[in-house]
């Protein structure tokens, strides 16, 4: 009885696990056409950061990118629109030793991977907000390795004297959907526990200038 018991705790677990995984995947689209609005150049790239984390059996390694540029279109205070550009070159690693988030970095910049040297910047822009009392539902063209999908992500935004915050929450993104293969179970078989995980966690924090 004990080992059914268990047996029942365990697939629970399992089933709960994926229930959250599929709920913090944003769901990749086709690009949403969107007409062209000036650039306002009003982010803030010092304060401004893309955090990113991503997976694989043995554990994590999480960090961050900056951005290149980018505006927040503001009306009354609320989010109409934007876009900002991610400088792909300022990828850094935060929870291993200088020499090994070295490597990892490295390898994550090289053609297998984001191949840097080929796309230099990955790009945002926002095409539609849906205010849900203090929420927002933030929908916009996500382009890496010149591939555009549109997704949907939850967000707030946070105003402070002058300056205000575009915040998103972490979301998942598969990066199979922007043609990073590498070690995807999707694309290679007989991997064992030499897989990465297809999801990449990201979350946005994008300020404006004082």
């Amino acid at each position: 009885m004990k080992k059914i018991i268990l047996s029942l705790v365990v697939v629970v677990a399992l089933l709960t696990a994926c229930k959250e995984n599929k709920k913090d995947k944003v769901e990749a689209k086709e690009a949403v056409k969107v007409a062209m609005v000036a650039a306002l150049d009003n982010v803030d790239v010092e304060s401004s950061v893309i955090t990113w984390k991503g997976a694989k059996p043995t554990g994590t390694h999480d960090g961050t990118i900056s951005l290149k540029g980018g505006s927040l279109n503001l009306e009354e205070g609320k989010l109409i629109g934007g876009s900002f550009v991610i400088e792909m070159a300022t990828m850094k690693n935060l929870d291993l030793d200088a020499e090994s988030g070295a490597k990892l970095v490295g390898h994550l910049s090289a053609p297998d991977f984001f191949d840097i040297a080929t796309y230099a910047t990955a790009k945002f822009v926002i095409t539609s907000v849906v205010e849900n009392e203090n929420n927002l539902s933030v929908t916009g063209n996500l382009t890496v390795k010149d591939i555009t999908k549109s997704i949907t992500i939850p967000a707030m935004l946070v105003t402070e004297g002058t300056v205000t915050t575009f915040k998103s929450e972490k979301f998942n993104v598969d990066r199979t959907d922007f043609n990073i293969k590498y070690a995807s179970k999707k694309f290679f078989d007989n991997l064992k526990d030499k897989f990465i995980d297809d999801m990449i966690e990201f979350s946005f924090s994008v300020t404006t200038k004082a």
